[in-house]
């Protein structure tokens, strides 16, 4: 029995739907990725599943006894509450029950009498007796402390808290409005894995490909106000998808053939008009009625990038390096050579130093040990994640033209106009002010400001929040292509595979190292993570260094069970994997209750053994160096 079904739904803000005579159903336990152009409607589809919208045509059915719980794309404040408070914000209709249940408890009349035994049943059937352990267990699962202020927590630390407070609800469907949305890698991964766990249904919309084919077990994509479902992976669906495009093309090119040729009959001449066939007059009408009301594919950005004369080879140079910021140390030793043609991608948390390294390598910034040697020629642009560079008050155009009529990309001058609607601005939304723009607008709007100075070295930090998957794509050939250099701030795990040479990685601790390649080359080469424990979402890296030669100072027997930790490790690392993955399957929790307690069980207590076999290995090694 679906969770939410809509039948024959129409939703029109302007003259084109955004919803044509949709139909599309949510089944318990699967995760449904939302994807579709900025602009297509994915949000209207949510509001119309958490019924927070009116449909124009159709109808919108949910199960009687669903809960819909969501995650908002924004992040919590960073105010005086304490966490625990906003976990427990996600039961407030429970505690509201609570507060009247209180109220009436000193009233003896009927029928006060009967209003109570009317809010009991309703607080028994939400287990509502039992809220503070309610809100104690998320808590405890997230890693989340009570009595801490949202003030003292990161960002990604809000957004698990924000999280609490939708699981608390224990929700049979959970929606997820771009998710990792200024999240870091490692917090992006722990959502990751608590959506593989979480037992109900989740849609969500997103703009990170690899979350969406780790999570993902259908795409549903929005496209001209029609949905189009497809099963299974991301990979296979941007697969069906090119076959269908191709497909719509393929037939639209025969129909309008046809018609050409029926437009050029009906304009013959006197003898042909007496004769015509009055049935293929009807016909042709029909035909330019179909025409009129094809919907064309929303055009792609098509922008180009204004590129300086080349630097030097050179571009810069750093040896010991060192820094520190409020006695926390940010770098430590760190020496690096960038020179011209290198896509250079920075990974690590939220706070943990990355802007300051670029600050280091542009030279706007003085460490506290080291030198820095920059390189001669360098012609910069910035893209700035704020968005500190954009007027809010100014248009789009002023924002970008800075008083000039147009452009001059790569030695060919292009109206500001036209130049804006390369990134999709048409005319009238060109003279709009920054304020009124969507989040996606505003970064379209910073790449076209970026990508119209001369530039021989591009610093990006955080370009692709809130771009459609399309423009990103877009944005990868753009920068493969450029032949400067380039800095990269991403926590988007895709984007950083396909366009960077190597990885600076902030390890914690001031340890910055370098990697050959992108993310997942990254993941091959680091220091091994220890699993976490089920339900904790903290973890510790253990850095294992290679067996070294046996040592005196070890036993024959220590010696022996040192030798053999590192294949009992490797199948302990197989075993987990294959726990993980029969977890993630969608048809999982639909099982039997007790066999699926049983796995979890396992899950946790493979956890546990390879944390264990970690240490081991760890303390073996440092008494076979003496230390």
């Amino acid at each position: 029995m679906p969770l939410v079904k809509l039948e024959g739904v129409s939703v029109s803000f302007s003259a084109a739907p955004l919803l044509d005579d949709v139909t599309f159903q949510i089944d318990p336990g699967e995760r449904i990725a939302l994807v579709g152009l900025n602009g297509a409607g994915k949000s209207t589809l949510m509001k119309l599943v958490s019924n927070e919208l009116h449909v124009d045509h159709g109808q919108v059915w949910q199960d009687p006894a669903i809960r819909v719980a969501q995650l908002p794309q924004m992040l919590p404040a960073a105010d005086e509450r304490r966490v625990y408070d906003v976990v427990a914000e996600g039961l407030s209709e429970v505690l509201a029950l609570r507060e009247a249940f209180d109220a009436l408890s000193h009233q003896t009349d009927a029928a006060s009498l009967q209003k109570m035994e009317h809010l009991q049943h309703q607080l028994e059937a939400r287990d509502g007796w039992h809220l503070e352990q309610q809100v104690q267990t998320v808590l405890d699962k997230l890693g989340l402390k009570a009595e801490t202020r949202m003030a003292e927590l990161s960002g990604g630390w809000r957004r698990r808290a924000a999280l609490g407070a939708a699981l608390v609800q224990k929700p049979d469907l959970l929606l997820l409005d771009e998710p990792t949305n200024h999240l870091d890698i490692e917090t992006i991964e722990w959502l990751e894995q608590m959506m593989l766990e979480f037992r109900g249904a989740i849609l969500f919309v997103s703009h990170d490909r690899a979350l969406v084919e780790k999570l993902a077990t259908r795409i549903v994509e929005l496209d001209r106000g029609t949905l189009t479902s497809f099963p299974g992976s991301y990979n296979r669906y941007l697969e069906l998808k090119a076959q269908l495009l191709e497909e719509e093309a393929r037939q639209n090119a025969e129909f309008d053939k046809k018609l050409a040729q029926e437009e050029r009959w009906i304009r013959q001449g006197i003898k042909a008009r007496r004769t015509r066939n009055e049935g293929r007059v009807r016909a042709l009408e029909q035909m330019r009625r179909e025409r009129s009301q094809r919907r064309e594919r929303q055009s792609s950005a098509t922008f180009g990038l204004e590129e300086a004369q080349k630097s030097g080879k050179l571009v810069a140079e750093l040896e010991q390096v060192s820094m520190q910021y409020a006695g926390k140390p940010l770098l430590r030793d760190f020496s690096m050579k960038v020179q011209r043609g290198d896509r250079i991608g920075l990974i690590g948390p939220n706070g943990s130093g990355k802007s300051t390294l670029l600050k280091i390598i542009l030279g706007q910034l003085e460490p506290d040990a080291g030198q820095v040697k920059l390189g001669t020629k360098l012609e910069v642009a910035y893209f700035d994640q704020l968005r500190g560079q954009l007027d809010p008050e100014k248009s789009v155009i002023d924002n970008v033209s800075g008083g000039r009529e147009s452009v001059e990309i790569n030695g060919q001058s292009k109206h500001i106009i036209g130049y804006l609607q390369d990134f999709l601005f048409s005319p009238e939304r060109a003279r709009t002010p920054v304020k009124a723009l969507s989040g996606g607008e505003c970064n379209r709007l910073l790449l076209a400001r970026l990508f119209s100075q001369p530039a021989n070295v591009l610093v990006l930090d955080e370009p692709t929040n809130d771009l459609d998957i399309e423009t990103l794509e877009l944005l990868e050939e753009i920068l493969l292509n450029f032949d400067g250099t380039i800095l990269l701030v991403s926590h988007d795990r895709r984007f950083l595979d396909n366009v960077v040479t190597s990885s600076v990685v902030f390890e914690g601790e001031g340890q910055v190292r370098e990697y050959v390649g992108g993310y997942q080359d990254w993941l091959r080469q680091r220091p091994v993570k220890v699993a976490p424990v089920h339900g904790k979402p903290a973890s510790k890296t253990v850095d294992v260094k290679p067996v070294k030669k046996a040592s005196k100072k070890l036993s024959y027997k220590l010696q022996r069970e040192l030798d053999q930790l590192p294949e009992q490790l490797e199948h302990a690392e197989a075993a987990l994997e294959a726990l993980q993955a029969q977890v993630a399957a969608p048809e999982f929790y639909a099982g039997d209750h007790e066999n699926v307690a049983a796995t979890l069980e396992k899950l946790h207590q493979q956890e546990q053994h390879l944390e264990t076999l970690m240490e081991r290995w760890v303390e073996l090694e440092a008494m076979q160096d003496g230390s």
